[in-house]
């Protein structure tokens, strides 16, 4: 089986506002969200200008809820030769759903996002990352909708997600579809996130370059970067009420990401997730 002799890069960003985030979903309820500033549109053609800037190709995993509102955002963001994906509806955890639930749930957020844009819908990632052990079930939800690939797990240990103890690398599941999880490193035993986040915005730059560099030296599947549009909205409202923890996690270097997103497209090429996996899955076909 010949591997490609370079990794490439998927470029990915996960289209949900501020307020619609897990990290505040104990202080806003999806009927709150009415209540809030709608800042989703604005940033994230913000981000599509950057990406143009920098000749960069990307994956939108979005939200039906936003959709819904903006249409006219999702057909620019296909127009412009990105890939648009499903996100979910409400940003609901699959873990909160029932398989029933997640099945409809997955099902019509596909069917929106195809009748804006015209064209078939193909990948989907679960909010926070939240397939796991006890909702494996998920995968045949996902196939019987439809979909072809998901991002939806991250190889970690972390309070709010992670399957630590699951493939690292992309893989065919016995369901017929292919997960991509979120890559990482592991270093003296211990696994490390690398994909991007909250992660990204609190390392210095260096570091995270540092990293994705050793990533792509000593690996043969393809890296795997993701952020939100509301990471580089210095002056989204605060939120009052929430924990310690969560203020540090959403808003840590929030005014310094734009750089930093802008230094990474210059010093790496991205691609979408379909374009980069489909040359992964042509290898190892090979």
């Amino acid at each position: 089986m010949q591997l490609p002799s370079q990794p490439l890069q998927a470029l990915t960003i996960d289209i949900e506002d501020y307020f619609q985030v897990a990290a505040f979903e104990n202080k806003i309820q999806p009927s709150d969200w009415g209540k809030y500033p709608i800042r989703v549109d604005r940033n994230t053609y913000r981000i599509l200008d950057i990406f143009e800037q920098n000749q960069a190709k990307a994956t939108f995993f979005i939200l039906g809820w936003v959709a819904e509102k903006f249409p006219e955002l999702i057909r620019e963001i296909h127009q412009r030769g990105h890939e648009v994906a499903s996100h979910g509806f409400s940003h609901i955890k699959a873990t909160a759903q029932t398989p029933e639930d997640f099945l409809q749930d997955v099902r019509s957020t596909k069917a929106l996002l195809e009748d804006i844009i015209g064209a078939e819908v193909t990948g989907y990632r679960a909010p926070s990352f939240s397939i796991c052990a006890e909702n494996e079930w998920a995968f045949a939800c996902l196939q019987e909708a439809g979909y072809v690939y998901s991002s939806s797990t991250y190889p970690i240990k972390h309070d709010h997600y992670g399957t630590p103890y699951w493939p690292a690398e992309p893989y065919l599941r016995k369901e017929g579809l292919w997960e991509f999880p979120m890559p990482i490193l592991t270093i003296k035993g211990r696994q490390i996130p690398i994909a991007g986040g909250g992660y990204f915005r609190l390392l210095p730059y260096w570091l995270s370059k540092a990293l994705i560099q050793r990533y792509l030296q000593n690996n043969t599947s393809p890296y795997m970067f993701y952020f939100h549009p509301w990471e580089i909205d210095h002056e989204q409202p605060r939120i009052e009420g929430a924990s310690f923890k969560s203020r540090f996690r959403h808003y840590v270097n929030l005014k310094r990401m734009e750089h930093k997103v802008a230094r990474l497209l210059q010093d790496f090429e991205w691609s979408t997730v379909q374009q980069v996996f489909e040359q992964y899955q042509s290898s190892h076909k090979a």
